[in-house]
């Protein structure tokens, strides 16, 4: 429990920061709008074009009587939403980190110089067009594995009694693993840390990335909410990198403290 309030700890931090920092807050809406725009444009075609594309995928059920065609079909339809709300939800910060990397990069080491005792921040050294292509390349791998998860609880979810308590938590839970691994990896690949590097550090404390992204997830189904919480976000997995990793932070009243260094990272970093 300790570790998961400490996770919301850190969500909040990163939104009082932002609140601190009304320049970086201003530049950070930028790209979730952007994205906020194509979305709402996929999810509304789907409402009007969903019906349609259900019935010509279920031609076995033309014959049925009524009520019971329009109350499969307009089952089908609304699990088609909802499955795309939940697909939506889970890539909205991938392709929003994506569209926003030069905004987000900078926020976070600002966050970075803000909080360190000696005011530097971890840097790169690769070029814009590298990290771009790295911040691609491993966002798809993980919305890949996020997306054939949700597969297979959308299938769970069929299941009596299961489906309808257990999996939605458990649709949750890994819906907010996925969000803090996209929104850590904007610090992390700062400090050239691979993504098995990082999914291996961020199981190794899973209740404290729960306690972080899972409220975020809950957030995020909120319409324009996720627009606006994004930038607190990536200051918030930026002060719980530092955290997981065990450097050194000044605490919001300018204390440094420093938390414990990862074993299995440090270990995973050895030559």
């Amino acid at each position: 429990m300790r570790e998961l309030g400490a996770g919301f700890k850190y969500l909040l931090r990163g939104q009082r920061w932002v609140a601190q920092h009304g320049k970086q807050y201003g530049f950070g809406l930028i790209p979730g709008l952007i994205t906020m725009v194509l979305y709402l444009g996929a999810l509304v075609a789907l409402a009007v074009w969903g019906p349609d594309f259900v019935m010509w995928a279920t031609p076995f059920a033309d014959g049925w009587s009524s009520p019971w065609l329009g109350l499969f079909r307009g089952f089908l339809t609304a699990v088609l939403f909802a499955l795309a709300l939940l697909l939506a939800v889970i890539t909205f910060t991938a392709v929003t980190l994506l569209i926003g990397q030069p905004f987000y990069e900078n926020l976070s080491e600002k966050v970075d110089r803000d909080v360190s005792p000696d005011g530097t921040a971890p840097e790169s050294g690769l070029p814009l067009w590298r990290e771009l292509w790295i911040s691609a390349r491993d966002s798809l791998r993980v919305v890949i594995r996020a997306a054939l998860w949700g597969v297979l609880l959308f299938a769970l979810g069929f299941v009596p009694f299961i489906g309808q308590t257990v999996v939605p938590v458990i649709g949750f839970v890994f819906t907010g693993f996925f969000l803090t691994e996209e929104l850590t990896a904007v610090a992390l690949q700062r400090r050239r840390v691979e993504l098995r590097d990082r999914l291996a550090l961020l199981r190794s404390r899973k209740t404290l990335i729960w306690g972080f992204g899972t409220p975020l997830g809950l957030a995020f189904l909120v319409p324009f909410v996720a627009v606006f919480l994004m930038p607190g976000a990536v200051a918030g997995a930026t002060l719980m990198v530092r955290d997981l990793l065990g450097e050194e932070t000044n605490d919001e009243d300018g204390t440094p403290a420093q938390g414990p260094a990862n074993p299995m990272f440090v270990k995973s970093q050895t030559p």
